[in-house]
């Protein structure tokens, strides 16, 4: 081989040293501890850690317990708190789980956990008594007017509505299983304790209205996730969308269909979710409204609430379209005509006033066509079956028109206003109007029938899992009655 001399014989001596420096530099990388064979690695401070939390704070002994040891047994709930406002607080396990000895949730099987030997921190005392049921009345120590607000709304006090309204418990036609893990899921269960525990049938649960043992109503967790407790959870419409759902709420699909819903599908992933509460400020930290933004958090002048009942002109989830302070079972302690204002205020954030004062003339004509085009007929000729007796009135859904006059006002009737309500054209018509065409047609027609021969009703004698109790609890209305 010639070996090449001056300027490409510099360039390949170039070229042989940086490679050579590579080939060291690769070398020391792929030794263990990074450094040459025979080498000792040298001490390096400057480098990050992996990221860790360090209770270095001014922490009672039995709070640092609960961290180190949960740290352990449940790694992702110490990392959800981590991240938390309560931890940067200093809020711990204790703030919001210690009970007095004699509460009727304490945990008895937290008690065994100190007496394991694996347990580093299995020593006495730090033995405290906890409850797993963190309660609103428990929130309200650090956080008074959002309870206070949320205790006069139809969340707290859906177990309430729902056994005034809901023939499906009034009338016992399905079974305590199907009721804990279906209806009471969203709306709340009342806790009990059963041989020392917190019965199955009722816990865990997070529904809104769950009664819980301390005698306050609903879970914060409903929204406000644990144990991060992001305000960011409760801000996003999928929050909502757990449980206003389906054929008888749709909201969420709904709210998925509107311009609002495009938008947050769009730009979502730009909103400034973490804003301080009561700063969210449409505009500026978000583009497109959620369900929170329009219902609960505040804009311009008006204020953030945690009662959902405020800003609503109407209730249209009860049979009958009618203003909120008119709904029997949960009369609204508010003036519809103010509510309105408010609710217009935040729509007036984004819109001007023309464009939602139209929207709301024609959401009005909506709930007028609804109440006396559908249900008052429908109703009207429902009274008249039972009247002759040719409907059975002593159960609900065994025979096939009551089925069909409930899903005339609670699945497409809910839909065609709700649709209305928040500008889904689809759900207003081909979910909403156009299937409540179909279900009025065919409940009048055979209602028709019936009354012209005087023939009774078919009725399902065997109706499966009818074995609901239809006693109203006494944990809700006080005295026991049917």
């Amino acid at each position: 081989m010639v070996n090449p001399t001056g300027k490409e014989g510099e360039l390949m001596k170039r070229r042989m040293t940086f490679w050579l420096s590579v080939a060291g530099i690769l070398a020391l990388v792929s030794v263990p501890g990074g450094t040459a064979r025979g080498q000792k690695a040298p001490k390096v401070v400057n480098l990050p850690k992996a990221k860790e939390f360090r209770l270095e704070r001014s922490m009672p002994e039995s709070a640092v317990a609960c961290l180190e040891c949960h740290k352990q047994e449940n790694p992702g709930l110490f990392a959800d708190w981590a991240r938390s406002r309560h931890a940067s607080a200093n809020i711990t396990c204790l703030d919001c789980h210690q009970a007095e000895a004699t509460d009727p949730d304490v945990s008895q099987e937290h008690f065994k956990q100190y007496q394991r030997s694996d347990n580093p921190w299995g020593q006495a005392k730090y033995r405290v008594p906890v409850a797993a049921v963190v309660t609103p009345k428990d929130c309200s120590r650090c956080h008074p007017d959002e309870v206070t607000q949320y205790n006069r709304s139809k969340h707290a006090n859906t177990l309430e509505i729902i056994w005034k309204l809901d023939p499906w418990l009034n009338e016992g036609m399905n079974s305590a299983i199907e009721r804990a893990s279906g209806c009471f899921y969203c709306h709340g269960t009342i806790l009990k304790v059963k041989d020392g525990k917190l019965d199955p049938l009722t816990w865990p649960n997070v529904g809104v209205g769950r009664l819980n043992l301390d005698g306050s109503k609903g879970g914060c967790t409903s929204c406000h996730t644990r144990h991060r407790f992001a305000v960011m959870d409760a801000r996003k419409p999928e929050a909502c969308g757990q449980c206003h759902l389906g054929p008888d709420h749709p909201q969420i699909e709904i709210y998925q269909e509107s311009k609002h819903g495009d938008i947050y599908e769009a730009f979502g992933h730009e909103y400034l979710w973490d804003a301080a509460p009561g700063t969210w400020t449409p505009g500026v930290d978000y583009r497109g409204p959620t369900c929170a933004s329009c219902h609960m958090s505040g804009a311009g002048q008006v204020l953030t609430t945690h009662d959902v009942t405020e800003r609503l002109s109407w209730e249209s989830q009860a049979p009958l379209s009618i203003r909120p302070s008119e709904f029997k079972p949960f009369p609204a302690q508010t003036d519809w005509k103010v509510e309105r204002k408010k609710m217009q205020a935040i729509c007036m954030q984004c819109h001007s006033k023309g464009w939602v004062e139209d929207h709301y003339t024609k959401m009005d004509l909506v709930m007028k066509e609804y109440n006396d085009t559908y249900f008052k007929p429908a109703k009207k000729k429902l009274d008249k079956l039972y009247a002759k007796k040719l409907l059975d009135k002593s159960k609900f859904f065994d025979e096939r028109l009551e089925v069909e006059f409930y899903e005339l006002w609670h699945h497409e009737g809910r839909r065609a206003r709700m649709g209305a309500q928040m500008m889904a054209p689809d759900y207003t018509w081909w979910h909403g109007f156009y299937e409540l065409k179909n279900r009025f047609v065919r409940f009048v027609e055979e209602a028709n029938d019936l009354i012209k021969h005087n023939r009774k009703a078919y009725r399902a004698v065997e109706y499966p899992a009818a074995t609901g109790t239809t006693t109203k609890p006494p944990e809700v209305f006080g005295k026991a009655n049917k």
